[in-house]
């Protein structure tokens, strides 16, 4: 699933890393799974950086919204925090972020394992789909088919 980037990165250079970061995951048209480690805390947050048309195409086709926990977060994670040209807005349930630039949502944070599910139960779906006129164009062929004995 999508790539795996590995950057360490202080504050001074946070804003170029994230642009980078942001450029890839819009380039490949994919996830990228980053991790954090905000300051004052030990542990690494991971995420994966879902650009915003391939999460709305993921979503458009997933039968369903992720069955994980959803609890609400601390509200001081709430506030949307400033990353150069960025803003992070964290979804108080769920556990979400959306990254926007100058305005316009264009990638999502979201756990590892909810991109995946989503991710997958969009292929599933979409490689079961067939729109009307493939479906018409299918039972014609079939029934042109000889039977078989």
């Amino acid at each position: 699933m999508g790539l795996v980037v590995d950057v360490v990165v202080d504050c001074p250079g946070a804003d170029d890393e994230m642009e980078r970061v942001l450029g890839l995951a819009e380039a490949v048209g994919g996830p990228v799974t980053v991790t954090f480690v905000w300051e004052g805390r030990e542990e690494a947050e991971r995420a994966v950086l879902v650009p915003a048309v391939t999460l709305a195409l993921w979503e458009h086709w997933a039968p369903a919204a992720y069955p994980g926990e959803r609890e609400a977060v601390a509200a001081e994670l709430a506030r949307p925090v400033e990353v150069g040209p960025f803003t992070l807005y964290r979804r108080r349930v769920g556990g979400r972020t959306a990254v926007a630039r100058d305005g316009v949502v264009v990638a999502e944070l979201l756990g590892p394992a909810e991109a995946r599910w989503l991710e997958e139960k969009a292929r599933d779906a979409r490689q079961g789909f067939m729109d009307p006129r493939q479906r018409a164009a299918y039972e014609e062929f079939l029934a042109r088919q000889a039977e078989i004995g």
